[in-house]
This record gives C-alpha cells, structure tokens and sequence, in this order.
C-alpha cells in the first residue's frame, strides 16, 4: 500500500536547502519528487519518496539536524486543517486528541497515539505498516508534537523526556536548544512523556463558538466508510488502555456511554467479542514490538496488558506456534486484504487469567 503526505510537510525545505548551500531541486528529483508539485498547494506526495528526500537532503548538506531545523521553524498551522480544528478544543488533552486520532489527514503514514498511566502522559509517533520511519522524519514528527504542545501551553513549558530510537549525534546543542534538556537516545519509541496533569489546561485559543462549526469540518474530510463504529472505537480504546491494566469491557463501556451488555451486543453483531478484540490487538502490537527488537520481552508483556513474562511468553506460544525469542516475522495476506502472521490466524483461546472483561 502506497501512503501519502501533504505537500505542507515541505514547508520551508527549499530555503533551508538554499541556506545550507545545496541545490534542493537536484535532491528532490534524486528522491523522486518532482519540485513542481511541491509548489502546488494542498497537493500530496508518496511518504517514501518524502522520507527518502529528509534522508538525502540530512546528508547531501552535511547536516545532520536537518529535520529538527525544518521542524523547529514550523506553526501549529502547517498541520492544515487537523490544526484548524485542534486549536478550538476546550482544553490540551482534547486538542491533542484530535491531533493524534487525525494526522493521518496529514501523513498517511504516520500513527500516534496518547496513553495516560499513573500520573504521566505518553505522545508516541510511528510508521504505518510498511514504512520506514527515518531519522530525520521521526524527528520532525517528534518536533512538531513538541511545538504544538508549546503552543498551547506556555513558552517555558518543558517534557519530562523526549525520546528518540536512533543513536545520539555527536552534537546535542541543537538538539537542547530546540526540544530542552532532556533528550534521550536509543530508548523504545519516538515521542514524549509529560505530566498528565498539564493537559488539563484550558486552552486560551479555544472559541466555543467555533468549535461546532469546526468539528463539522473535520467530519467532512474523513473519508464516509472510514466513520468508526463501535468496533473501531473499542480496538483503539483497547490499544490506549492494555498498558495501563484498566483494559476491561465494563471501563470501555462506560467510556462510551453504554453499559456493558450494550457493548457486548454491538461487538455481537459484528462477529466479534471484548476478548477476541483484545487477543486481536494484542497480535498486532506483539507483531510490530518483536520483530523491531527495540524492547525486552518484560517491556511488551507490560505494554500489552499482562503481569508477567510467563503469561505473555505462554500467550504468544499459542497463537505464534513458537516461543517469541525465536519468532521470526513471515507476512502472508488473506482473503480479505489483512496481514497475518504465521500462527495469528489460529482460533482465539484465552488463557486462564487472561480474560479483561
């Protein structure tokens, strides 16, 4: 599958370029962009051929920063329509949530999500299945999430951590000097990790006036058969919730205005039940969190809801058919278009103890 990204992620590209003494038309065409559609407002580009061109430019000037000073010269405003939006919402957390539920309305081939767990609000940004996350997009995408929550906090608001999965450059100065002190490499996830008491705050740009009629707005761009149902809404609450171990059908349901028998109901007639979508969601983050070898065993049990190593190590046996420590990543596709791993497509049996609901 093909992704694409607003041409607005090349805001400000050709005079960085220029600035760094390097001819920016010969590295887009290198990366297979044609600078004629980089001109274009509101048009769209392949999120390879961008992330390659972030790659190409990093080292055809010799700068290694090159995605956090693009990023850092950036507004709220480069995220178009989704930041139309954001910035009427009534406080930080809601702002942020629409930015994380929605930038696929800005790259495609970015996800996001916000997880809360005792005390503390984690910002996480990845690829979409298939796609390379380089280091300088991964920094971008982590800058603009930085800036965007400077913006509707205060100017000396600072993150407990910003992380980075790449290794360190050999000059952090920059990198103190637009994101704060506290940096960190080589950890397991791109993204930040703040307080989350701070995303109480009110936001001052909000005008209630407003909101309805941007909310409307975002509503028309999605796509009319990508309106989540109730299946979409409990798979990303089950994704949001596995590691803070308040996973359960009654915490779902009452999250979603509905008791519980409702919800098993609704999950009904799409074939589905609580416990199948938590197996269902817990395959495909085993998925991507094994075959990228960037967190212990102990760390992926944790994120995916269980207490303890022997009870993940047991799960992932029985729909895997191997123990994860020798689970080797083979994709096949099925009918219906979804990807599967070798023993994924194995009839769904909970394990004692293991039963959210």
């Amino acid at each position: 599958m093909q992704y694409f990204v607003r041409s607005a992620v090349l805001n400000g590209y050709v005079e960085l370029v220029l600035e760094l003494g390097q001819d920016p038309s010969s590295l887009m065409r290198t990366a297979g962009i044609d600078p004629a559609a980089v001109a274009a407002m509101g048009g769209w580009l392949p999120a390879e051929a961008v992330n390659r061109l972030f790659d190409l430019s990093a080292a055809g000037t010799g700068c290694e920063h090159f995605g956090l000073r693009l990023a850092a010269a950036r507004a709220m405003s480069n995220l178009g329509p989704v930041a139309l939006v954001a910035r009427e919402e009534p406080d930080v957390r809601s702002a942020l949530s629409v930015v994380v539920r929605h930038v696929n309305l800005h790259n495609e081939a970015l996800q996001a999500r916000l997880i809360e767990k005792n005390g503390l609000a984690t910002v996480e940004v990845a690829a979409a299945s298939g796609i390379h996350l380089g280091r300088q997009s991964a920094e971008i995408a982590v800058t603009v999430i930085y800036g965007l929550l400077r913006e509707f906090l205060h100017d000396d608001w600072q993150p407990l951590t910003v992380c980075f999965t790449h290794d360190a450059p050999a000059d952090l100065e920059i990198h103190h000097r637009v994101l704060g002190p506290e940096v960190q490499f080589g950890h397991t996830f791109n993204g930040i990790v703040l307080y989350a008491r701070d995303l109480d705050a009110a936001n001052a740009m909000s005008d209630p006036l407003l909101r309805p009629y941007t909310r409307q707005y975002l509503e028309s761009l999605l796509p009319r058969q990508s309106t989540p149902t109730t299946t979409d809404r409990v798979r990303s609450m089950i994704e949001s919730l596995l590691p803070t171990g308040r996973c359960s059908s009654t915490y779902v349901a009452r999250s979603l205005d509905m008791d519980r028998r409702t919800l098993h109901r609704h999950l009904t007639r799409s074939g589905e039940t609580f416990t199948s979508l938590v197996d269902s969601v817990r395959i495909d983050l085993a998925r991507r969190y094994v075959a990228r070898h960037d967190r212990t065993l102990t760390e992926i049990a944790e994120e995916l809801g269980f207490s303890a190593l022997s009870s993940f190590s047991r799960w992932f046996s029985d729909r895997f058919g191997c123990s994860p420590k020798t689970w080797t990543p083979v994709e096949s596709t099925s009918p219906t278009g979804r990807h599967l791993l070798a023993g994924a497509h194995q009839p769904l049996r909970p394990l004692p103890g293991a039963d959210l609901a």
